[in-house]
């Protein structure tokens, strides 16, 4: 039987012993109150955060990938975060992976027992090609799942940069990993459910380390989505409104810019003010790593 005694995740929250007879209004109150401890959860693990940023990064850099890897909650969460990265930064689908317990038909149906299985866990890093250019990171709220640290260990063994997100301190995936992000947002209103404050923490860090690592890539300007790709006309006028946000410019500018770079934002962008052609913009981009400040200054 597994011990879950110990987890905080599993424990009961002093403040809701009556939740079955709160009213509506002090549903939401109390579990709007109890989120407040997911921020200061966060913000007590945001050291490991940024090294999971920079190694995020530095994967990315090298030609490697952020692999999320989990189960249940923990690894749509992963998959969720992964799937939003292509059309925000224009990286392509294989870049930030996103593996889950049970393939991707457990998104919408639990698959039983997938999570039990470490052997599981390395045979998907296996089915992605997992290299030591790759970032892997294990998502578990409990910190104990099996298919988890299956991944975690196999990844070491690659040379990987490995992290653990977890909801419990000392988890066991914190321990199979290089870097642990561990924190402590007490029990859950509803005991053992960990779909509410470990999810919402979890989802929180997975926006700080995609987010900051594709910042550090040049994916952003000032805070600016000059790699958005534009696939409906919403997009498209975001894109131009972009352009004339981070320029100064016109909408008839913008427009004939975002046609001329072939709707390469950050191009538009160099041309737009340093009044140079698409051929020139794109030199000064790739002579300065991506990234529109470097190339304008």
């Amino acid at each position: 039987m597994v011990d879950l005694s110990n987890l905080t995740t599993e424990r009961r929250n002093p403040r809701t012993m009556e939740l079955d007879t709160f009213s509506a209004l002090e549903i939401a109150t109390v579990m709007n109150s109890e989120d407040n401890n997911v921020v200061k959860g966060v913000e007590a693990v945001l050291p490991e955060i940024a090294q999971a940023i920079t190694w995020a990064a530095e994967a990315l850099q090298k030609g490697g990938r952020i692999i999320y890897i989990g189960a249940g909650t923990s690894g749509r969460l992963g998959l969720l975060d992964a799937v939003e990265c292509p059309p925000t930064f224009g990286v392509s689908f294989e870049k930030v992976i996103g593996l889950l317990a049970g393939g991707e038909r457990a998104f919408i149906k639990a698959v039983e027992g997938a999570e039990d299985k470490r052997e599981l866990g390395v045979e998907d890093l296996k089915n992605v090609n997992c290299c030591d250019k790759d970032v892997v990171i294990g998502l578990a709220a409990s910190g104990r799942t099996p298919y988890v640290i299956g991944a975690l260990e196999y990844a070491n063994e690659l040379g990987c940069n490995t992290v653990a997100v977890a909801c419990n301190k000392g988890s066991k995936i914190g321990l199979a990993a290089k870097l642990a992000i561990e924190p402590d947002n007490g029990p859950e209103v509803l005991t053992g459910s960990t779909r509410l404050k470990s999810g919402t923490s979890q989802k929180m860090i997975c926006n700080m380390i995609t987010t900051g690592s594709m910042i550090l890539n040049g994916k952003v300007y000032q805070n600016l989505m000059v790699d958005v790709m534009q696939t409906n006309e919403k997009l498209v006028t975001r894109a131009e409104n972009i352009i004339m946000e981070a320029t100064g410019c016109d909408r008839e500018t913008a427009q004939k810019a975002r046609v001329e770079s072939n709707g390469r934002v950050k191009v538009a962008v160099v041309m737009v003010l340093l009044g140079c052609t698409v051929d020139e913009a794109v030199a000064k981009l790739e002579a300065n790593e991506g990234k529109v400040r470097k190339a304008i200054a």
